[in-house]
């Protein structure tokens, strides 16, 4: 079946002086409408960057993309990797938005949440300033800020953070986009305004039948939000699975890492939490074979030293459960001790 968003060899590169940043490497995803795929991995391991090409965001003289991002419109489908820049401007923020990580530098300072988001509202229809604040009004109604009326005429500095979070929604969705990227739209939250956001997202997602990309580095903020999940390291996408597969059968070291970094409330006593030592690998010059090898704690178990001078496929270890790992299900279920649950 076709999805809404398809995404094929999808690869970011920058030319430094240093050397060749391969920030996404060969990545291929898809999401359909009513959705969600959530993006997990540290900092630096390409996740942001991927979206931002599928955005069209990205200096075209400055950056090395190739492979391509399909969106299937009911007219005919469009690869936004490809198309002309013009093609693109004109499909970003009215079939596809995307929510920015820190609100507060994505917000103008200068001008009223109203302003801003009625402006974008006006790129797409047609009508009076009127309008466009009207509209602005029913959005800030719509994400749940208290007394939109008066508080479309604030400015971004008035807003607490989970606030102009809400304003950012309300931006990216004023003209009711298909696809929704939403690129760290909880971090710097605390706990409660990060739940309601996420219920937030799903809300309007099922409202107005979204696609949803979540780009996040934390798997326990996705747990209950995401339909699927692909994990990246290294630029590449080293597991994807539907979500209950990652969180009980992962079978990718670095996934299983992850889960175990993560607090559990069904775990009392001294239990500690583990961290995944080492640091990330340099996009500049990644290792050669596995790039998680230097931190794996299981290469000792392959043969033949493989992980050291191969780089494995991104292969199928179960049913639509795929992962870039030398070791069999097997091997993986044994060594973690986890992903037992039928």
């Amino acid at each position: 079946m076709t999805k809404f968003l398809e995404v094929k060899n999808l690869s970011v590169s920058f030319p430094t002086e240093d050397g060749l940043v391969k920030a996404s490497n060969d990545v291929s995803y898809s999401v359909d409408l009513g959705k969600t795929l959530a993006i997990v991995g540290e900092s630096g391991s390409g996740k942001s960057v991927s979206n931002l090409a599928i955005m069209g965001l990205h200096n075209r003289a400055t950056t090395q993309i190739s492979g391509s991002a399909f969106l299937n419109l009911d007219e005919s489908p469009i690869d936004v990797i490809s198309a002309p820049e013009e093609t693109v401007r004109r499909l970003r923020g009215k079939v596809m938005s995307m929510i920015f990580q820190d609100p507060m530098s994505a917000l103008h300072p200068y001008f009223s949440v109203g302003n801003q988001i009625a402006e974008a509202w006006s790129l797409y229809n047609e009508g009076s300033k009127r309008d466009g604040m009207k509209r602005a009004t029913e959005m800030l109604d719509l994400v749940g800020i208290p007394s939109a009326a008066d508080r479309v005429k604030d400015f971004p500095h008035q807003f607490s953070g989970g606030m102009r979070q809400r304003v950012m929604i309300a931006m990216a969705l004023v003209n009711n986009p298909k696809l929704l990227i939403a690129d760290e739209p909880t971090t710097a939250l605390d706990v409660t305004v990060q739940s309601q956001i996420l219920k937030l997202i799903q809300e309007i997602q099922k409202e107005f039948n979204m696609a949803v990309i979540l780009i996040t580095h934390d798997l326990g903020v996705v747990a209950e939000v995401a339909d699927n999940v692909c994990v990246m390291y290294g630029g590449k996408i080293v597991e994807t699975s539907a979500i209950d597969e990652i969180f009980y059968r992962s079978q990718h070291p670095y996934t299983t890492a992850l889960l175990e970094s993560i607090p559990r409330v069904d775990q009392f006593g001294s239990h500690r939490l583990k961290a995944i030592s080492g640091q990330p690998p340099s996009l500049i010059g990644l290792p050669k074979g596995c790039s998680f090898a230097p931190r794996c704690q299981f290469v000792s178990h392959v043969s033949g030293n493989r992980c050291t001078t191969e780089d494995p496929e991104l292969t199928e270890k179960a049913k639509d459960h795929f992962a870039r790992c030398f070791l069999s299900t097997e091997q993986i279920h044994s060594l973690t001790g986890r992903n037992v649950k039928a």
